[in-house]
């Protein structure tokens, strides 16, 4: 009975997830969120006119954003040129991780079956390759980048993937293309050379880091994990 009843609130459970996040795509898109969310200016405007409140309501809907597959790097320039260079690859890797996380559990909890049985060989692939070392391995395939984003948080959540160490790696290697482009939009909304310098510098740093991570033993394992994504 108590089995009987954990398996129905665990289904429950699922459904309740899947309509919060359609739910909020819905009324996000209705509102023209997702458009407002690419315009810079609005977005200062917004942020200066409602506060800390605003910033929490456009962090969840850059959280939707990115977790239907919205670029990252757009939302950073955007968070940027907002909020300043640092601030802003702050605020929105977070937003970026949170959407990450979101459809990492979506996968997990409500379409796990669906992907396996669609991707069958494929997933099983991916899970051999990052099961162990995750965060470097994720790290490498974020610092690249390569393949979607989106396909790599869904074939994670329908496998035995570590979800720490999943984070992990989609954090660090989030940070420094948000980096770039937030200090890109911070340079660029204050005319700011000296900012747009460092979005350089630091795209210079990012390249050579995935350069000497992709050179490394991992390599072919990422080539084959790589391929496979650019096959879907």
């Amino acid at each position: 009975m108590n089995t009987a009843a954990g398996i129905k609130l665990k289904r429950l459970l699922k459904t309740l997830l899947l309509l919060s996040v359609l739910l909020g795509l819905m009324l996000a898109v209705q509102a023209g969120w997702f458009e407002h969310l690419t315009d810079s200016n609005w977005v200062a405007n917004f942020i200066q006119r409602q506060g800390s409140g605003g910033l929490a309501l456009l962090f969840a809907v850059g959280t939707l954003f990115t977790a239907v597959g919205g670029p990252r790097q757009i939302i950073a320039f955007v968070f940027g040129f907002a909020l300043g260079g640092a601030v802003g690859a702050l605020f929105s890797t977070f937003a970026a991780l949170a959407g990450c996380l979101l459809s990492f559990y979506c996968a997990r909890l409500t379409v796990r079956e669906f992907l396996q049985k669609r991707f069958g060989i494929r997933l099983q692939r991916f899970e051999r390759m990052i099961i162990h070392r995750t965060w470097l391995k994720v790290l490498m395939i974020r610092l690249l980048p390569v393949g979607s984003n989106l396909l790599t948080n869904l074939f994670a959540g329908a496998t035995r993937v570590p979800v720490g160490g999943f984070l992990l790696g989609s954090f660090i290697g989030y940070l420094p293309q948000m980096l770039i482009f937030a200090y890109a939009g911070a340079g660029l909304g204050l005319s700011d050379q000296y900012q747009l310098g460092i979005s350089l510098v630091l795209l210079l740093l990012s390249s050579f880091i995935g350069t000497y991570l992709y050179r490394n033993r991992l390599s072919r394992q990422v080539d084959d994990l790589v391929t496979d994504k650019q096959e879907l």
